[in-house]
């Protein structure tokens, strides 16, 4: 049986003004770094979309490399696109980027025009598009001069290839660089999207003020901090945990005991809420009226299903936020 949206998908989902422009992105939006390549169970990723679609999430973020390998997160959902979703592009924000090695050679990574462009129009042939709403450049690139960059989103919107242009991982004065450039080419940034949870503050030290002042979207990625930021550490390292195999991001020494009570601590504070960690984490970055969306991922529906909780309750008190202060700050390394 083909699949059919909810008829009640927008009743429970709360849209935010993505900066000065016209769109409205969702509270909370999936993305899709890990758990749609080719090494994952394609009908799991296919419960996840739609579970996402039903419950009012229109905006799916993906990148060129994202999989793994390479390439097969942008397949994978362009297959389900096409199979389930067929007739509901236009109720979608679709995205992606470049910027990371994507293929070998001198034009395969960083931030020329020549890969820029290139490597939407791979992206475009994998998932089966005309055009995607957002297209990002994924980092700096420091040997490429930034106007040759900007100036490649700014072509890649006037073909039609994209409707907004972004960034992601730009620190404040390069950012602010990168918009003031965008704005004179007549290409507006519509949105950032940086690394921000409890554990990574960087963005609060000028960026997020950037943003707002220039009328720029910010939607945050790993605000889980890699699964720090879950119940899944309170009582160490899992055997099937991130932190227990060799490679990725979260690192064994990384959940050191002084992390491991600082996360007990913190979860006993969202028990007080009625909340589990990874909500209050989650609605922590929400509270913030300057972040357009958060964006979350998912091995699992259920998974997803429990992020999606954090809506209900966005609020903090003061004596919340300086006990969540006092915490982070308790001398975790």
């Amino acid at each position: 049986m083909s699949y059919i949206p909810s008829t009640s998908r927008y009743q429970h989902m709360e849209y935010r003004r993505c900066g000065n422009s016209g769109i409205k992105l969702p509270a909370v939006s999936l993305g899709l770094w890990h758990n749609f390549g080719h090494v994952d169970q394609l009908e799991n990723s296919a419960n996840i979309l739609k579970l996402a679609f039903d419950s009012g999430i229109t905006h799916f973020d993906l990148a060129n490399n994202y999989g793994p390998p390479p390439g097969s997160a942008e397949e994978n959902f362009g297959k389900l696109l096409k199979r389930d979703f067929r007739g509901y592009r236009d109720e979608m924000i679709i995205s992606s980027k470049a910027g990371y090695t994507m293929w070998e050679g001198p034009y395969g990574d960083w931030g020329s025009k020549k890969y820029l462009v290139s490597s939407l129009d791979q992206s475009l042939k994998r998932m089966e598009l005309d055009y995607v709403d957002i297209f990002y450049h994924h980092r700096p690139d420091p040997h490429t001069p930034l106007e040759e960059t900007m100036a490649a989103l700014d072509l890649i919107v006037r073909q039609g290839k994209a409707l907004y242009a972004g960034i992601s991982n730009y620190q404040p004065e390069e950012a602010a660089r990168a918009i003031s450039i965008l704005k004179e080419l007549g290409t507006p940034c519509l949105i950032h999207q940086p690394k921000y949870s409890m554990y990574e503050r960087w963005v609060e030290n000028g960026l997020l003020d950037l943003l707002d002042q220039e009328g720029v979207g910010c939607i945050p990625f790993s605000p889980l901090a890699q699964g720090l930021l879950t119940d899944k550490y309170l009582k160490g390292i899992p055997a099937d945990s991130r932190a227990a195999k060799s490679h990725g991001f979260l690192q064994a020494d990384q959940v050191t005991p002084e992390r491991i009570a600082q996360i007990n601590r913190l979860n006993a504070l969202a028990e007080s809420r009625g909340q589990k960690l990874a909500q209050m984490a989650l609605s922590w970055i929400l509270r913030d009226r300057r972040i357009t969306s958060v964006l979350v991922g998912a091995s699992r529906p259920e998974q997803l299903a429990d992020s999606l909780k954090c809506l209900d309750n966005t609020s903090f008190s003061t004596e919340e936020l300086e006990q969540i202060e006092q915490i982070l700050n308790s001398g975790a390394i």
